[in-house]
């Protein structure tokens, strides 16, 4: 069987420069990060009198971009990387990996590799669903891979660059994989005179904004009411499976998603993992799921007029993707399919 591997191609608007990528989401598997590794293939025209770097930027953003107008800005940067990848520095050089290889051979000399290793406390890509009458761009944590011409990496890009956005998922120590059912074992002692008519069973998606806001958003995912009944002075015992989606969240505003609203292929926000000792600021936003059983009495209401309930805590995880081998590569112009009714304003950034 032969195999080919789709790389992922963004250009600049005069062609000078593009970078290839392998993919768009890189995984966190908590003890490590996968390293973001490509190429940049420059014009010759590019490589007489200019340098050219590749950056690797961690951005938070909370806020409208009104509000920057009048000076409150709520954005900031995370965490950022950066290569000269032309003129090549020898400290620098290292081995290529089995994609560049194959890359350079396409791309012919005028392609250079660049190769970034993230750190491990670093947050997972999230975007917070805009309501209907929001504007402006999305509040959230975001990756940007971006190639530009300068004479140093602190000056301002001089017109040919080519960025790419991407997103990292975790994917070890989970629980439950997006998409998966959850199983729920319910167990009732019911030691009242009432009936308990009904059990409902919600995941419930926690958000911290922990950096220029303390704002927590909480938001039902999924609920489902089980019509079993348990009688009074009753026990009672059931096994039911609940599958949160982002299909069914569609218009929830503050609901935190993986990834940019744009991308069609996006869910629900994977769980924040905390490792000790870590600065919760750096992380910007902090996501965690719980299941909740209710138990609703036959003339409505909770039983003894108060809340009986279980919390869950759930983790919600990518799983960790398989390993594939390279053959050759087959290079694709980016363009994701776009979430069904979503405005393009970010039609225009630099994907």
């Amino acid at each position: 069987t032969y195999h080919f591997f789709r790389v992922f191609k963004k250009s600049s608007a005069d062609g000078k420069l593009s970078i290839y990528l392998a993919k768009r989401d890189y995984v966190d598997h908590v003890d490590h990060v996968e390293p973001v590794d490509g190429m940049i293939l420059i014009d010759p025209e590019y490589q007489k009198d200019k340098k050219v770097f590749v950056t690797l930027t961690c951005t938070f953003r909370y806020g409208r971009d009104d509000h920057e107008l009048i000076g409150l800005s709520f954005k900031k940067d995370l965490y950022f990387l950066h290569c000269q990848v032309y003129p090549p520095l020898p400290e620098d050089k290292k081995a290529l990996t089995p994609l560049q290889e194959k890359l350079a051979k396409k791309l012919g000399q005028n392609a250079f590799p660049f190769c970034f290793n993230m750190a491990t406390d670093l947050p997972c890509s999230v975007t917070l669903q805009p309501g209907p009458e929001d504007t402006g761009k999305k509040c959230g944590v975001d990756f940007e891979v971006k190639g530009f011409c300068a004479e140093n990496v602190e000056e301002k890009n001089t017109g040919g660059n080519r960025h790419f956005s991407c997103s990292d998922s975790v994917g070890s120590r989970c629980i439950y994989y997006h998409g998966e059912p959850i199983g729920v074992n319910v167990k009732i002692t019911n030691n009242t005179s009432k009936i308990v008519k009904k059990i409902k069973i919600t995941v419930e998606q926690l958000t911290d904004v922990v950096l220029y806001s303390l704002d927590k958003y909480t938001k039902i995912v999924c609920c489902e009411e089980m019509n079993d009944t348990v009688a009074a002075n009753g026990t009672f015992s059931g096994s039911y499976s609940v599958t949160p989606l982002l299909a069914n969240n569609r218009e929830k505003r503050g609901l935190a998603l993986d990834g940019k609203l744009k991308h069609g292929d996006t869910n629900l926000a994977s769980s924040t993992i905390l490792r000790p000792g870590m600065d919760k600021e750096v992380l910007g936003m902090l996501v965690s799921y719980k299941v909740r059983v209710n138990l609703v009495v036959a003339r409505g209401g909770y039983v003894n007029g108060i809340d009986v309930l279980v919390d869950l805590p759930l983790t919600l995880m990518h799983p960790k993707p398989s390993p594939g081998d390279i053959e050759d590569v087959v290079i694709e112009e980016f363009a994701r399919q776009k979430l069904q009714g979503a405005e393009g304003e970010d039609d225009k950034e630099d994907a």
